[in-house]
């Protein structure tokens, strides 16, 4: 008696012991000895995602990672997507990192104003992005930070960032204010590029909208220096001051040479400077000029215009640039 005592004792003894290398197996330091990424791919089963970590060193056993989960794990189904694992992550907490599909999220980010050929080196440089796209219609971008998994294409980011100016577009023109001096959604972007380029003051921008708006109204030329320099450089810094003969040329965009809209948009525009046009500030204003601060001044008369020109030309003269 005293033998069979001893022997279940073992044999229990043995069994805790087994027990506890299989939860510690599961629940505790995984393998990994740096911090690894790893691909899911779309339709993978348990078995093919264990394979894939098991290959990367995520885990010691494939075979055994399907087992434990089986065993101890929800059931929820996995989702595809590019997986970051730190180090000595336990196979319990990748099953559920795979689970809630938290996945490396990449961002393309396309700052307000940026013009499409900069839209088109960002994507040419995220890593991770698939595939060659052309450069993107100018003002069709909807400015914002763009998720992306690796392995998605870049017509596929374009797509998205088309689709998102296309829906705000629409939104922001029904609720568009009476009156406005653009009269379809393509010239408000058309307006909404040359107020995103004209100043870097939220406050200032429906004053700028409205100051254009009145110029057209006028039949007088908007006058405004990045329509100058975009069909020079199509958006990209020009590194140089505007040369008189530039000024003169006439090519749709120049709004120097010619009164009216340019053409095309200038960059592509964020939603406050669409939302600018579309309600633009009540003022009589016709003219602005650089109040040395970053912003503005406004003046309603060529005479008022002409003394802040002269104001300003005072400053940079006092900073040493003239």
């Amino acid at each position: 008696m005293r033998k069979v005592g001893c022997l279940g004792f073992i044999v229990g003894l043995v069994a805790v012991v087994a027990l506890f290398l299989i939860v510690q197996g599961w629940g505790g330091a995984g393998p990994a000895p740096r911090t690894l990424t790893v691909q899911i791919g779309e339709g993978s089963t348990l078995a093919g995602a264990a394979t894939e970590l098991e290959k990367a060193g995520a885990i010691p056993s494939a075979r055994r990672f399907r087992l434990y989960a089986r065993v101890f794990g929800s059931g929820d189904p996995i989702k595809a997507g590019e997986y970051r694992i730190a180090p000595h992550t336990s196979q319990s907490d990748i099953l559920k990192l795979m689970q809630g599909g938290k996945v490396v999220q990449r961002l393309v980010v396309v700052p307000e104003g940026y013009p499409s050929v900069l839209v088109h080196d960002a994507l040419a440089k995220a890593d991770g992005l698939t595939g060659t796209v052309p450069v993107p219609a100018e003002g069709s971008i909807l400015p914002d930070s763009y998720a992306f998994q690796a392995g998605d294409t870049r017509a596929s980011v374009v797509t998205r960032m088309q689709a998102a100016m296309k829906a705000y577009l629409a939104t922001a023109w029904a609720a568009r204010k009476p009156g406005i001096a653009v009269t379809t959604p393509e010239q408000a972007i058309i307006l909404a590029s040359i107020v995103e380029k004209e100043t870097g003051k939220p406050s200032e921008r429906r004053t700028v909208a409205a100051v254009y708006g009145n110029r057209l109204r006028g039949g007088m030329p908007l006058q405004a220096d990045p329509t100058v320099i975009y069909p020079i450089t199509k958006g990209r810094p020009l590194g140089r001051r505007i040369l008189r003969s530039e000024l003169h040329a006439k090519n749709g965009y120049n709004t120097y040479a010619e009164a009216g809209l340019p053409v095309g948009p200038i960059a592509n525009p964020g939603r406050a400077s669409i939302d600018a046009v579309l309600d633009p500030a009540q003022t009589n204003a016709l003219y602005f000029v650089a109040d040395g601060t970053g912003g503005h001044v406004f003046a309603n008369t060529l005479a008022e215009h002409n003394a802040n020109v002269k104001k300003w030309y005072a400053i940079r003269k006092a900073r040493g640039e003239m």
